[in-house]
């Protein structure tokens, strides 16, 4: 724990340097905190100073210490089943004794009705405190890359809000707003191009995730499953947020009216981060602009019935003229006998990109409940996307030997050329993306079960588009002129529908009320493109041990469906866009098998839980896919079969009271076997004279894309001694190197231009993902009774990538098949304002 502490408190200083000191006296606190019923002292009560977070927690005999300085104050003693009590005091130089005694809130009830809802210690579920969104020191706050923090999610790359979970791609993740599903986009090539997340963490009052095991009711992707609820005020009044950084701006209200019936929240986000992706090794004219604004309205019209409705609208514009990119790499020896061998890529470009994403969604729901234990809710919800992407780019790049002491400067290329080549990309392509969504929930609740079942309806559009074109011209070390075009041109439409249903019901079994509940579930999918039917039984457990053990497990199969993306696979030249989907008329559904076991522990002298969890997936009839930063490129077909299992750790709590921080580590091994069929393809389609190279490089057991054997993250958050109006947050995350699938040399054009063919699939590592950000953020009261309540202000420094980490995220090839990293972003400062009322 003092360990930690240092750590968080050496970064501080180093951000804000020393504070000067100021002389005030000071006295302690101390006490014992017993029950009513037989005096029993309690450990792991919570102290807290009222209107502070600051506090401590009583020992194993009961007992708390408290330094404060001299004056009065109220203290909140609080404790699970024990009503909460609030004493004040004066503190004086010397000790000062404050004994409490709490009550307990255990009552017996005659029956108990079960809730299925979000409970953390059900299998594979975390909750996110949106609280913990803001105080994460990260790009943007837009709620998705909080969850880089999460165990199982692989970390490797801070520019996008995409994210894996235990070994699945980024397409295995449903999200949910309000219960109305939404969807990342679909185009984008870097992470930088994607914008900011749909997820507003300043609406937001409650975040589930599920990373695996979740029941029916969320549906069929196979790696997990968000649940976001924004506000919904009843008895509130207006209240709010405005928050300025030299990144991005946003803003919120929230309030009630009409006696409660009438409650509203609306948010509105605008980040231009164009200083943070120029620190980038490729400069230019930076300009994205992104912007979102979101707003949820609902309305009671009595007891029974009342409405909800959800919008969005988000514009994401990604604007760029690239200037210059030099990119070092290579090895640098301090061995005399064994010379260094270190290159630098220098490229000049000209030319522009803009890539646009915007998005459209609005939903309503009608809550009906027939009586107090039957409630019916539907709704109907609509997902519009347009991207658009633009790029006309000619760079001329070198490769050469450089001088590791000779400097950042155009002149240090020495003796050998090893290459040079004029690349020129251009693209015009667009896609729009519709989804029409009906829906029905139904809830009966019985005395000891909940009892639910559900449908929906979805239609689907996709207009694709795509007109893009690469050219290389090249000069090799032997001076041949070569020339090698790769063009697309080709469109598509796409109109089909999915239908789903579930029903799923949680019971609790044993006589003791709550020590053991099964939840028990199936749920059928048909989807007319390929017109399978899909059936998924799902089975889940809660067992309380004892007061301190949980054990939770869990087992499923699930389907996913093939998405557009899928089906069409990767666009080739030699086969239409259409063509493909026609031949995909076949495909089947992604499926997963899970099991998970898993156990929760809790040390209330110390208030931390220690939770862990082992998983494993059989994976059948997989959709091969590889990535390129974090655009992912399909096979089309059902190519592979495999398996995943890992086991997650974390330990969280609050090691300084009131704050609350967690450490998580997480192993997974995941791998994947082509089919015989799919390789005798293969072999078919690959170039002449290299079909047995073809077979050979996708033989065997192999890595899926998002194997990353070993994961570390952390939030740290702690107060500055001497003075608790000051706090510092610190995010910590480590991923070991991603598979990726290197390059070889191919058959020459008939032009004598060289060619690129797949080495052996995932047979390379990228470097390890390492990062740490922190924050250090001064709270002041301004008002102490404003509209709502109190109003505060917070100023916050960040240091994002505060040890400068070099991390890659991809790799390029040069003609002569030089592997050129492309790095992320390095060390930046950010500053920012955030108000709240």
């Amino acid at each position: 724990m003092r360990l930690y502490r240092v750590l968080i408190l050496a970064a501080c200083c180093w951000l804000l340097g020393t504070a000067p000191a100021h002389a005030q006296t000071w006295g302690t606190v101390t006490g014992t905190v017993t029950d009513s019923v037989q005096g029993a002292p309690l450990p792991g009560v919570t102290v807290l100073v009222e209107g502070t977070d600051f506090g401590t927690a009583t020992s194993a005999d009961g007992r708390y210490r408290l330094e404060l300085p001299t004056g009065r104050y109220t203290l909140r003693f609080s404790a699970v089943g024990f009503a909460t009590r609030v004493d004040s005091v004066t503190v004086a130089e010397g000790t000062t004794q404050l004994d409490a005694t709490l009550a307990s809130t255990v009552l017996k009830m005659d029956e108990l009705t079960v809730t299925d809802g979000a409970v953390p210690n059900r299998p594979g579920v975390y909750k996110v405190d949106p609280a913990d969104v803001q105080n994460m020191p990260t790009p943007f706050k837009d709620g998705f890359r909080a969850l880089k923090t999460t165990p199982g999610v692989a970390t490797n790359n801070e520019l996008t809000q995409q994210y894996s979970v235990r070994g699945g791609g980024y397409n295995e993740n449903l999200v949910f707003i309000n219960g109305f599903e939404i969807f990342f986009p679909f185009r984008p090539r870097q992470g930088e191009q994607e914008g900011m997340g749909l997820l507003n963490p300043a609406l937001a009052s409650d975040i589930t995730f599920y990373t695996g095991g979740f029941p029916p009711e969320y549906g069929g992707k196979l790696s997990s499953a968000l649940d976001v609820q924004y506000v919904r005020p009843e008895s509130d009044p207006l209240s709010g947020s405005v928050d300025l950084s030299t990144l991005d701006a946003s803003a919120h209200l929230q309030s009630s009216a009409l006696g409660g019936d009438l409650g509203w929240g609306f948010g509105m986000r605008r980040a231009q981060p164009g200083r943070f992706f120029g620190t980038q090794d490729l400069k230019g004219d930076y300009s994205p602009r992104f912007t979102d604004l979101q707003g949820t309205v609902s309305y009671r019209f009595s007891d029974r019935v009342s409405v909800e409705a959800l919008g969005i609208w988000a514009d994401n514009t990604f604007d760029l003229e690239p200037e210059e990119r030099t990119t070092y790499f290579g090895v640098i020896s301090l061995d005399p006998e064994r010379p260094s061998d270190f290159k630098a890529l220098r490229a000049s470009l000209n030319g522009a990109r803009t890539d646009g994403y915007t998005t459209t969604f609005g939903g309503v729901r009608l809550h009906t409940d027939l009586s107090d234990r039957l409630k019916l809710a539907h709704d109907f919800a609509y997902f519009g996307t347009r991207e658009t992407e633009s790029f006309d780019i000619q760079s001329n790049r070198r490769v050469c030997q450089v001088n590791p002491t000779g400097g950042d400067n155009p002149s240090n290329c020495t003796s050998v050329l090893q290459g040079e080549s004029t690349v020129t990309r251009f693209a015009d392509n667009s896609v729009e993306v519709r989804r029409r969504t009906g829906r029905g929930r139904y809830e009966w609740d019985l005395d000891r079960q909940t009892l639910k079942g559900g449908w929906h309806l979805r239609g689907l559009h996709f207009d694709d588009n795509l007109n893009e074109r690469t050219t290389i011209d090249g000069r090799v070390e032997d001076g041949q002129d070569s020339t090698l075009v790769d063009r697309l041109d080709d469109s598509a439409t796409f109109d089909e529908y999915q239908f789903g249903a579930h029903l799923q019901d949680a019971v609790d079994v044993l006589p003791t009320d709550g020590r053991l509940t099964i939840t028990g579930g199936v749920r059928a999918d048909y989807f007319s493109f390929n017109d399978e039917w899909t059936v998924s039984p799902r089975l889940s457990g809660r067992f309380v041990a004892t007061d301190r053990l949980t054990l939770t497990g869990a087992w499923g199969i699930y389907h996913q469906k093939p998405t557009y993306r899928e089906l069409r696979g990767t666009p080739s030249d030699t086969a239409s866009i259409r063509g493909t989907l026609d031949q995909n008329r076949d495909i089947r559904s992604q499926r997963s098998v899970q099991y998970v076991f898993g156990g929760e522990y809790f040390f209330p002298d110390r208030r931390l839980y220690l939770r862990a969890e082992a998983y494993y997936k059989d994976l059948d009839d997989l959709i091969s896919y590889t990535i390129e930063d974090v655009r992912v490129n399909y096979s089309g077909e059902n190519d592979t079969y495999g398996y995943t299992y890992g086991v997650d750790f974390q330990l969280r709590g609050e090691l300084v009271p009131g704050l609350e921080s967690w450490f998580n580590y997480s192993y997974l091994v995941s791998r994947e076997r082509f089919t015989d069929a799919a390789l005798e393809r293969y072999a078919a389609q690959a170039p002449t004279g290299f079909s047995d190279e073809f077979r050979e490089n996708r033989t065997g057991l192999l890595p899926r894309p998002a194997d990353q054997r070993h994961t570390f993250s952390a939030f740290v958050q702690d107060y500055v001694p001497g003075d608790k109006s000051w706090k510092v947050h610190m995010r910590l995350l480590y991923g070991s190197g991603l598979p990726y699938t290197p390059t070889s040399p191919g058959p020459k054009t008939p032009g004598g231009a060289e060619t690129r063919i797949p080495g052996d699939r995932m047979s390379g590592r990228l470097p390890a993902y390492r990062r740490v950000d922190v924050g250090a953020t001064k709270r002041i009261e301004l008002v102490q009774n404003g509209i709502g309540g109190p109003v505060h202000l917070e100023l916050t420094l960040e240091v994002l990538n505060l040890f400068d980490m070099d991390n890659t995220v991809d790799y390029s090839w040069t003609n002569n098949f030089q592997r050129v990293p492309k790095r992320l972003t390095p060390r930046t400062l950010n500053a920012r304002l955030h108000l709240t009322f």
